[in-house]
């Protein structure tokens, strides 16, 4: 009876060396994608007030988790049974990628000001009203794009052990998805918080010594870095949709061989996110003037 015992301890053992080793292979695999999604979750986690970045960010971290949890058994359940409908929803989650990228981009390079009659003077309470309405759109943006990108992950991480046995895959797609979520956000809160670790320094140190400027540096970079992932950020939606096309879709595979990947990857999701945004563009002007139209003929 120990005998068995110590046999299901050392297949115990064995699995566990397997799924560590999977885990680690399809890891790396996914490296890129998570990068990305450190850029792109970063930028959308920023823009609060400081006493509410933390709740902000727990609200998309567990926005994470529950796509996560969605995610990893259908993923799983459609390799086995309707493995060609992956495909089709990665090139779903690539066009919408691509669009906010290059929505992103236009509002950039486009964005108007407000007209000055357009402005309200808000009281403390509407003030809070609306800070509050920015919070619950912001969280439900970055949480749409994280389920787009964890698809991605998903995907990759099972393509790496499709070979494995189905107890293995299983293991292994939920350790990634699990290091996904919890690396990736707990780098993000470090990033979001480091202003608040700066003032500290300064305060601890009454604005003096190596303490002090260490806090000074803090508090100067976080801007610079938030620019920063905002750029890189915008980029990599476009990387992972292009991306997304290019080995999904045989015509762009082949496309322009001689260009370097990133390059053809980056195009191709700019290409794609322009064709959908202006179909976006022109849809809302129609429902949007055909609204009108109805609420005119109401009228009279």
């Amino acid at each position: 009876m120990a005998s068995g015992f110590f046999a299901i301890l050392d297949d115990i053992a064995f699995l566990m060396d397997d799924v560590a080793l999977a885990t680690k292979i399809a890891t790396r695999k996914t490296a890129g994608i998570l990068g990305d999604d450190l850029a792109v979750n970063a930028e959308k986690a920023t823009g609060f007030l400081s006493d509410r970045e933390l709740p902000v960010l727990w609200a998309i971290t567990k926005g994470s988790l529950v796509n996560k949890l969605i995610i990893v058994p259908v993923a799983l359940l459609l390799s086995v049974f309707l493995p060609a409908a992956i495909k089709y929803i990665l090139l779903l989650g690539g066009l919408y990628l691509a669009y906010e990228g290059v929505e992103k981009i236009i509002e950039y390079l486009f964005h108007r000001p407000k007209k000055e009659h357009t402005v309200i003077k808000a009281t403390p309470k509407g003030t809070a009203a609306v800070n509050l309405d920015n919070e619950k759109e912001k969280i439900k943006s970055a949480i749409t794009t994280d389920f787009i990108l964890s698809i991605e992950i998903v995907i990759i991480a099972l393509g790496s052990v499709a070979d494995e046995n189905i107890t293995i895959q299983i293991l292994t797609i939920s350790a990634v998805a699990l290091l996904a979520t919890v690396g990736v956000y707990g780098i993000v809160a470090l990033i979001v918080r480091s202003d608040d670790a700066g003032y500290r320094l300064i305060k601890k140190s009454d604005d003096k010594g190596i303490l002090s400027k260490l806090g000074h540096m803090l508090v100067k970079a976080l801007p610079l870095i938030i620019k920063f992932l905002g750029a890189v950020g915008t980029v990599a939606l476009l990387l992972v949709s292009g991306g997304i096309f290019v080995h999904n879709i045989e015509y762009f595979h082949h496309l322009f061989p001689a260009l370097p990947a990133t390059v053809k990857e980056f195009g191709v999701g700019l290409v794609m996110g322009l064709i959908v945004f202006l179909l976006a563009t022109g849809f809302k002007k129609i429902f949007l003037k055909d609204k009108h139209t109805n609420k005119a003929q109401a009228s009279h």
